[in-house]
Protein backbone atom coordinates (compact mmCIF):
# COMPACT_ATOMS: atom_id res chain seq x y z
CA UNK A 1 0.00 0.00 0.00
CA UNK A 2 1.41 3.59 -0.64
CA UNK A 3 0.82 7.42 -0.05
CA UNK A 4 0.38 10.24 -2.55
CA UNK A 5 2.75 12.53 -1.81
CA UNK A 6 1.95 16.25 -2.79
CA UNK A 7 4.56 19.02 -2.28
CA UNK A 8 3.31 22.33 -3.75
CA UNK A 9 4.68 25.69 -3.21
CA UNK A 10 3.05 29.25 -4.03
CA UNK A 11 5.22 28.86 -7.73
CA UNK A 12 5.40 25.23 -8.42
CA UNK A 13 4.70 21.72 -7.76
CA UNK A 14 7.74 20.17 -6.20
CA UNK A 15 6.26 16.51 -5.83
CA UNK A 16 3.73 14.56 -7.00
CA UNK A 17 3.92 11.31 -6.45
CA UNK A 18 3.54 7.86 -4.49
CA UNK A 19 5.48 7.05 -1.40
CA UNK A 20 6.00 4.54 1.48
CA UNK A 21 6.40 6.49 4.43
CA UNK A 22 7.16 9.71 4.82
CA UNK A 23 8.63 11.79 8.07
CA UNK A 24 7.50 15.33 8.38
CA UNK A 25 8.84 17.96 10.62
CA UNK A 26 5.66 19.80 12.21
CA UNK A 27 6.04 22.75 14.86
CA UNK A 28 5.29 19.93 17.46
CA UNK A 29 7.62 17.60 16.34
CA UNK A 30 8.41 15.10 13.62
CA UNK A 31 5.38 13.18 12.46
CA UNK A 32 5.66 9.68 10.64
CA UNK A 33 3.14 8.92 8.19
CA UNK A 34 2.13 5.82 6.95
CA UNK A 35 -0.64 4.38 4.72
CA UNK A 36 -4.36 4.84 6.52
CA UNK A 37 -3.15 7.56 9.26
CA UNK A 38 -5.59 8.71 10.72
CA UNK A 39 -6.86 12.53 9.27
CA UNK A 40 -4.85 15.35 10.50
CA UNK A 41 -4.07 18.94 9.49
CA UNK A 42 -0.73 20.61 10.72
CA UNK A 43 1.93 23.04 10.76
CA UNK A 44 4.73 22.18 8.86
CA UNK A 45 8.18 23.78 10.33
CA UNK A 46 11.25 25.06 8.61
CA UNK A 47 12.98 21.58 8.63
CA UNK A 48 13.29 18.56 6.62
CA UNK A 49 11.03 15.91 4.58
CA UNK A 50 11.89 12.43 4.38
CA UNK A 51 10.20 10.44 1.60
CA UNK A 52 10.95 6.99 1.49
CA UNK A 53 10.85 4.97 -1.78
CA UNK A 54 10.93 1.07 -1.42
CA UNK A 55 14.23 0.90 0.14
CA UNK A 56 15.46 4.10 -0.63
CA UNK A 57 14.58 7.76 1.55
CA UNK A 58 14.97 11.31 -0.10
CA UNK A 59 15.45 14.52 1.87
CA UNK A 60 13.62 17.90 1.01
CA UNK A 61 14.10 20.90 2.96
CA UNK A 62 10.81 22.44 4.14
CA UNK A 63 10.32 26.24 4.19
CA UNK A 64 7.50 26.25 6.66
CA UNK A 65 3.87 25.85 5.25
CA UNK A 66 0.35 22.83 6.19
CA UNK A 67 -0.29 19.76 5.79
CA UNK A 68 -3.49 17.59 5.33
CA UNK A 69 -3.25 13.85 5.84
CA UNK A 70 -6.38 11.95 5.04
CA UNK A 71 -7.55 9.14 2.65
CA UNK A 72 -3.68 8.42 2.24
CA UNK A 73 -2.92 11.42 0.33
CA UNK A 74 -0.99 13.89 1.81
CA UNK A 75 -0.97 17.83 0.07
CA UNK A 76 1.89 19.74 1.71
CA UNK A 77 2.14 23.73 0.83
CA UNK A 78 4.67 25.20 2.52
CA UNK A 79 6.90 28.89 1.39
CA UNK A 80 9.61 27.20 -0.75
CA UNK A 81 10.67 23.38 -0.59
CA UNK A 82 14.21 21.88 -2.47
CA UNK A 83 14.63 18.17 -2.96
CA UNK A 84 18.34 17.74 -1.79
CA UNK A 85 19.52 16.25 -4.49
CA UNK A 86 19.01 19.61 -5.83
CA UNK A 87 21.00 21.69 -3.59
CA UNK A 88 24.43 23.12 -4.51
CA UNK A 89 26.16 21.86 -1.49
CA UNK A 90 29.00 24.73 -1.80
CA UNK A 91 26.35 27.27 -2.09
CA UNK A 92 24.51 25.93 0.91
CA UNK A 93 27.67 25.81 3.01
CA UNK A 94 28.06 29.46 1.97
CA UNK A 95 24.65 30.32 2.90
CA UNK A 96 25.25 28.84 6.48
CA UNK A 97 28.49 30.46 7.38
CA UNK A 98 26.64 34.20 5.99
CA UNK A 99 23.77 33.52 8.39
CA UNK A 100 25.93 32.79 11.29
CA UNK A 101 28.06 35.39 10.71
CA UNK A 102 24.80 37.76 10.48
CA UNK A 103 23.39 36.10 13.67
CA UNK A 104 26.16 37.53 15.02
CA UNK A 105 26.04 40.90 14.34
CA UNK A 106 22.04 41.16 14.55
CA UNK A 107 21.19 44.25 16.56
CA UNK A 108 17.76 44.81 17.88
CA UNK A 109 14.71 42.26 18.22
CA UNK A 110 13.39 42.43 14.65
CA UNK A 111 17.04 41.63 13.26
CA UNK A 112 18.03 39.21 15.68
CA UNK A 113 14.38 37.27 14.71
CA UNK A 114 15.16 37.82 10.83
CA UNK A 115 18.51 36.13 11.50
CA UNK A 116 17.62 32.94 13.30
CA UNK A 117 15.19 32.61 10.70
CA UNK A 118 17.87 32.60 8.06
CA UNK A 119 20.15 30.57 9.85
CA UNK A 120 17.28 27.73 10.25
CA UNK A 121 16.63 28.03 6.52
CA UNK A 122 20.46 27.79 6.06
CA UNK A 123 20.85 24.78 8.37
CA UNK A 124 17.70 23.23 6.60
CA UNK A 125 19.32 23.37 3.79
CA UNK A 126 22.55 21.42 4.61
CA UNK A 127 20.90 18.81 6.27
CA UNK A 128 18.90 18.08 3.27
CA UNK A 129 21.83 17.55 1.32
CA UNK A 130 23.55 15.62 4.29
CA UNK A 131 20.57 13.80 5.46
CA UNK A 132 21.36 14.60 9.17
CA UNK A 133 19.36 16.19 11.54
Amino acid sequence: MTLNLCVLTPNRIVWDSEVKEIILSTNSGQIGVLPNHAPIATAVDIGILRIRLNDQWLTMALMGGFARIGNNEITVLVNDAEKGSDIDSEEAQKTLEIAEANLKKAEGKRQLIEANLALRRARTRVEAITGIS
